[in-house]
């Protein structure tokens, strides 16, 4: 089973050593000594930190999805995997024009449906004739994932792939170890073939094979897999560094944990422990004292906020007049990057094999309006790290004059995450008002209230996992958005 992380269990002595000069830090996992308390947990927990791939991809924020295929010209959802190869042809298909859009928006990550659930190969594959080498597309001879992969090394764009494991066309889905040696292949493929890859992210959509039989999934080998061939690659919601956070309406929890007790769903070791905590993925609680008190281990596992910018994966002219608007994605961003986590955004590509002219224009002016908002920041000052006990408040200068109606926070979470509450509150003609409060930060949390003119600013911890290590703090304004 790949599990990228070390396991560190201190002895209980060790635990109220204060002499060490380093704290030990705990990466992706750690596992409680027996008979911990839950002061001993929460020092431990409050040293969990991301792996350095993790970090990375968090720091990213923003991802498009592109959901492409035969479902784009059969005009459904979830394809039966009978349609055939010569209805996928797109006429005009730029993959630098989807990356130029994404660019415009401050996407830094792409990720490439390579394969849904009904089967059809956007690559050459070896593993089956369902594929556009079947297709009139580029008379036979395209590939959908290295077009895609070159435009992205041209334009300096990250670079991940989706293998759908359902696979609908598949004779073999259901026989268990047949399948999943062709899903292997079929994944070792896209792993060696395409260069580097920055993230694979696997669903766990399963279905019934020939005769209502059940395909079982050898999770623990398709991750070797990708640990083998891509070692530096992210993988994500069946994966065990990037969690589902349980919803596709783009919202992220009030108190979102990347330090969670919850195991990934590949872990099938980890199914009845997660069940003794009452956790998956929409749970509403995944990393609170009580449950913390109740766990024998935790992980560093943040989450990933997936939505489409239309009300279906893939493109259908009928909604056209339908994607989201401005102040829509705008709130998604709040509600998502400004709540620890990354949003996953589908743009799915027409029938040309262009981004629709709507959803680009819809994506420009998304990230000018990001760009914008967060390019001027009010407070006149804004020092180093704050290492900031449960309590501890300070005062920020704002610029005189200054109208400001958003609020950034971030920790440093190579650190750890570790506020549990806060209160931030503005001095306003001589008086302490609040502004906002909040439970968890992380690596990012954005907060907006009633625009005013405050004088000075303070932030106190209230609740804190030992000392809190504030790395960033922002006073912003932000535009009213009139469609």
């Amino acid at each position: 089973m790949r599990r990228r992380f070390s396991t560190a269990i201190m002895a209980l002595a060790l635990l109220s050593c204060t002499t060490t000069p380093q704290p030990t830090l705990y990466t992706q996992h750690v596992t409680f000594p027996e008979g911990a308390t839950l002061e001993e947990k929460v020092d431990m927990v409050s040293r969990l930190v991301p792996s350095e791939a993790q970090l990375q991809w968090q720091q990213l924020e923003l991802s498009a999805f592109i959901h492409f295929g035969m479902n784009t010209f059969t005009g459904s959802e979830w394809g039966s995997g009978t349609d055939s190869p010569e209805m996928f042809n797109p006429t005009a298909l730029d993959c630098e024009q989807w990356v130029r859009t994404l660019k415009e928006g401050g996407f830094k990550l792409v990720i490439l449906t390579a394969k849904h659930h009904d089967g059809f190969c956007l690559w050459p594959t070896a593993t089956t004739d369902y594929s556009v080498k079947q297709s009139p597309w580029r008379e036979g001879k395209g590939d959908v994932v290295r077009e895609l992969r070159d435009a992205c090394a041209k334009h300096g764009m990250k670079f991940g792939v989706y293998l759908s494991p359902w696979d609908r066309n598949a004779e073999c889905y259901g026989d268990s170890p047949a399948y999943n040696r062709l899903y292997i292949a079929q994944l070792t493929e896209l792993l060696i073939e395409y260069g580097h890859i920055d993230e694979v992210w696997f669903d766990g959509a399963c279905g019934e094979g020939a005769n209502g039989r059940k395909q079982e999934y050898d999770w623990s080998a398709i991750l070797r897999c990708v640990e083998e061939h891509q070692p530096d690659a992210v993988t994500a919601i069946m994966g065990d560094d990037i969690r589902w956070v349980g919803n596709e309406g783009g919202v992220g929890r009030a108190t979102e944990w990347s330090a969670t007790m919850i195991a990934p769903g590949s872990y099938v070791d980890k199914i009845a422990e997660n069940k003794r905590l009452g956790l998956e993925e929409m749970s509403k609680d995944l990393g609170s004292r009580e449950l913390l008190a109740k766990a024998n281990e935790a992980y560093w596992y943040p989450s990933e906020v997936d939505v489409s910018i239309r009300p279906g994966w893939f493109y259908h002219s009928e909604e056209d007049g339908k994607v989201r608007s401005l102040g829509n994605l705008v709130d998604i961003y709040y509600r998502s990057v400004g709540s620890n986590s990354v949003l996953l955004l589908n743009i799915p590509p027409d029938k040309r094999g262009l981004i629709h002219e709507v959803d680009a224009e819809r994506i420009k002016a998304f990230g000018n309006y990001i760009r914008t908002t967060f390019e001027k920041n009010y407070l006149a000052e804004n020092s180093t790290t704050w290492h900031a006990t449960a309590g501890e408040s300070r005062e920020f200068a704002v610029e005189s004059g200054a109208k400001v109606n958003t609020l950034l926070l971030q920790e440093d979470i190579a650190q750890g995450q570790r506020v549990e509450s806060f209160v931030v509150e503005g001095m306003i003609n001589g008086e302490w008002r609040e502004l906002c409060s909040g439970t968890t930060i992380g690596y990012k949390r954005l907060l907006r209230f009633d625009e005013c003119h405050p004088e000075r600013l303070r932030l106190t911890i209230t609740e804190s996992r030992t000392t809190a290590n504030i790395k960033s703090i922002g006073l912003y304004y932000a535009e009213p958005i009139t469609e």
